[in-house]
């Protein structure tokens, strides 16, 4: 059993005794709950696939009707009914959604306006839905005859049954084994099941270790099939960061001009085509040092829930190469958000907005009462806090009579939020890191009040606004602060973080009750205090939308990023040095840059894909499909071709090299030459045990058309194609 030491947890927390009980009851006392919910059945007619369903009559009690209606209109409401579901307190019809598909193969989803429970049968509840595609792609659906519906619910789907529009009949077909699911009345028959392989919960885990980590390794595995999901969080709350053997590079601050004589403190002015040059270049002027460091962290360190926040956090406060020159700038910029990453937002909110690297980028720094500059005060405004447009703590847009979304600020905003931030500027005088003739990209910025507007000032206008008005003649340091206030009370920064936090660990497309669930702790962590990033974490983490052995949603999860899809792929298979004979060097980047995702160099403040991108051809967000072209798809494969069945060579930038080690699975290949083993272990390692049949016997015949006298060809065979999959390169 876990023992508790009152003493060493009030170090970590160094808090009220109040907030010392609360995280011993959350964080440590609480068992894992078991992750995985019911798979939900919807319910058909007696002896057919047809949905249960009538028209919605307004009825305020639920009862499983009588008869049931064939065929609908679009524009109705409509009464489903599905069974084996257990919700949680508070949790509603924004949990729930319907998944349509026609005879065409076409996708639509149409909205849970209400659920309530059927009288007298446990788990069984009455739907009621919107015959209306509520975003699709598809427009529409046509009142020409049957579709598919399934319920999701926590990123599971339902068993699928026939709904009628317009009239029935049509060419969709039922899927492979699917049966009535209402034998009797109120008897509900068995929806579908999930087949997993592996000991308990270790789908779960593995999701996790995607969700927390920089990807799964069979020792983090096992330690928190030990000592579980809660625990380990609160150790990685508590771990310094970096990892102890992986400190941040400490590398100082050197000239603006890389052809100064000496050049920038690099020694004797050498000439650029020499050795000297390119490693001062590539040493200070380039993102090397600190992709070298990020990746070496995210390949081996120990405190990787930090660091994968952190990187979350770093694609939202986005700084990146070229106008951040030097290594040292983005050092220091980092430094900001793993500090924070688990701290209070509205301290990243302050300190981030007095970062150098962020004042340059961003232009603040050069914002004067005389020459104001708008960026920063946009930006922060849209990308790092509240959005455009007034959310409801649930995520979705709120509109007006007019059914239009509702603007958050204006361009009045903008100009007086402006005003607030003139004046800030380099400390290169008087700091810790000041030095004579360099631009200090280190310390904070400091205020010049002579550049410093003074007039008044109206900001961000919303219920209950904090320092909506501040007037004339403030210190700027004052009026920061009350700016800062005035944006981290606003509504939407709760369902704006919690949603994007979401969408970079979890899903996608979060449901409005997840990214509830997630604001309203944001809010309030239990203690009263808004912003709590631990708190914020654990519930994105432990959400029932976030845990589960096996997500069956087909619109669950995200794409791998490219970084990640080196990372998790690495982990997996004990990178090492490219001779084997210790870690890698962590010089990695090239690998993920081709394909988009080039760590630290962004190509613009959106990042390198936009938070609210759309799939082509589909209504679904996904982010990272915005970096998934023609081009990209066939570099993924070429990545995992290269990590596969080639290495990273030592070179000039490469001090170790990187390979993978495939001695595990090419002992199971020569141990067992129908490969069926080696399948096995992919499966659960890799797809958290829910490869398809089809796929596991697509690659089988693969592999084993390789002679079994070369195990190690059949085992790189087959990581290959788990990896290049399509099942795979979605994180489900």
């Amino acid at each position: 059993m876990f023992s508790i030491n009152p003493n060493r947890i009030r170090r970590i927390v160094g808090v009220s005794a109040a907030a010392l009980l609360f995280l011993t009851l959350t964080a440590f006392a609480q068992e894992d709950p078991d992750p995985n919910s019911p798979t939900p059945i919807l319910l058909s007619q007696n002896d057919s696939t047809r949905a249960l369903a009538v028209y919605d009559s307004g009825n305020k009690r639920a009862a499983l009707p009588r008869s049931a209606e064939t065929a609908f209109r679009l524009d109705r409401k409509i009464v489903l009914y599905a069974s084996n579901i257990v919700l949680m307190d508070g949790e509603d019809a924004s949990a729930f959604r319907i998944n349509v598909e026609d005879a065409q193969g076409r996708s639509y989803r149409f909205p849970v306006l209400d659920v309530k429970p059927v009288k007298g049968v446990d788990g069984l509840y009455a739907f009621t839905v919107l015959l209306r595609n509520e975003a699709g792609f598809w427009g529409q659906p046509a009142e020409d005859g049957d579709v598919l519906i399934a319920l999701t619910w926590r990123g599971l789907a339902s068993n699928r049954v026939r709904l009628g529009l317009g009239t029935t009949g049509g060419a969709i077909k039922d899927d492979h084994a699917t049966a009535p699911t209402l034998r009797g009345k109120d008897e509900p028959g068995e929806g579908p099941t999930n087949e997993l392989v592996g000991y308990r919960y270790s789908g779960d885990r593995k999701r996790f270790l995607e969700q927390a980590a920089f990807g799964p390794t069979v020792a983090l595995d096992q330690r928190i099939r030990r000592i579980g999901l809660r625990t380990w969080l609160a150790e990685q709350f508590e771990a310094p960061y970096p990892s102890l053997n992986n400190p941040y590079p400490n590398l100082p601050l050197k000239s603006t001009n890389i052809n100064a004589a000496p050049p920038a403190g690099c020694g004797t002015r050498p000439e650029p085509t020499t050795l000297e040059y390119r490693i001062c270049t590539r040493d200070y002027y380039s993102m090397y040092p600190v992709q070298k460091w990020f990746y070496t962290e995210a390949l081996y360190g120990d405190t990787q829930l930090r660091h994968r926040v952190a990187w979350a956090l770093a694609q939202m406060w986005v700084v990146a190469a070229p106008e951040t020159q030097q290594a040292s700038w983005m050092i220091a910029y980092h430094q900001i958000l793993s500090q924070n990453a688990f701290g209070n937002y509205k301290t990243l909110m302050r300190e981030m907005t007095l970062n150098p690297a962020m004042g340059n980028y961003l232009d603040m720094v050069r914002s004067t009462r005389q020459n104001p500059n708008e960026n920063y005060a946009r930006e922060l405004m849209q990308l790092f806090t509240i959005g455009l447009f007034m959310m409801n703590q649930d995520g979705t847009l709120q509109r007006d009579g007019s059914n239009n979304p509702i603007p958050t600020y204006d361009q009045n905003t903008v100009n007086n939020l402006t005003k607030v931030l003139t004046g800030w500027t380099f400390c290169n005088t008087g700091c810790v890191n000041s030095l004579p003739g360099l631009v200090n990209y280190k310390d904070p910025l400091i205020l010049n009040q002579a550049n410093h507007d003074v007039t008044a000032k109206t900001l961000l206008v919303y219920p209950g606004a904090v320092n909506q008005n501040i007037p004339p003649n403030l210190n700027g340091n004052t009026e920061l602060n009350l700016a800062i206030d005035n944006i981290f009370y606003h509504p939407n920064v709760a369902p704006f973080v919690g949603k994007y936090l979401i969408q970079h660990l979890v899903t996608s497309n979060p449901t409005p009750a997840y990214v509830g669930r997630v604001s309203a702790v944001f809010n309030n962590n239990g203690l009263g205090v808004r912003g709590d990033m631990k708190a914020v974490v654990r519930a994105v983490l432990l959400d029932p939308e976030a845990r589960g052995d096996a997500k069956t949603d087909p619109n669950y999860g995200k794409l791998r990023e490219p970084v990640q899809m080196v990372t998790n792929v690495a982990r997996h298979f004990d990178v090492k040095s490219a001779n084997l004979g210790g870690p890698s060097d962590g010089v990695v980047n090239g690998l993920a840059a081709p394909i988009g995702q080039s760590a630290f160099v962004a190509p613009t403040v959106f990042n390198f894909y936009p938070p609210d991108y759309i799939i082509p051809g589909t209504s679904l967000p996904g982010p990272e499909f915005a970096i998934m072209t023609t081009s990209t798809s066939i570099g993924r494969a070429n990545l995992l071709n290269s990590m596969v069945y080639s290495q990273i060579n030592v070179g000039e930038n490469t001090p170790a090299g990187t390979k993978l080690d495939f001695a595990e699975m090419q002992a199971l290949a020569a141990a067992d030459p129908t490969c069926n083993r080696l399948l096995d272990v992919l499966n659960q390692r890799m797809m958290n045990s829910t490869m398809s049949a089809e796929m596991r016997n697509s690659i089988l015949t693969a592999v084993t058309s390789i002679a079994s006298t070369n195990p190690l060809a059949r085992a790189q065979s087959a990581v290959y194609l788990v990896a290049t999959s399509s099942q795979y390169q979605i994180q489900r």
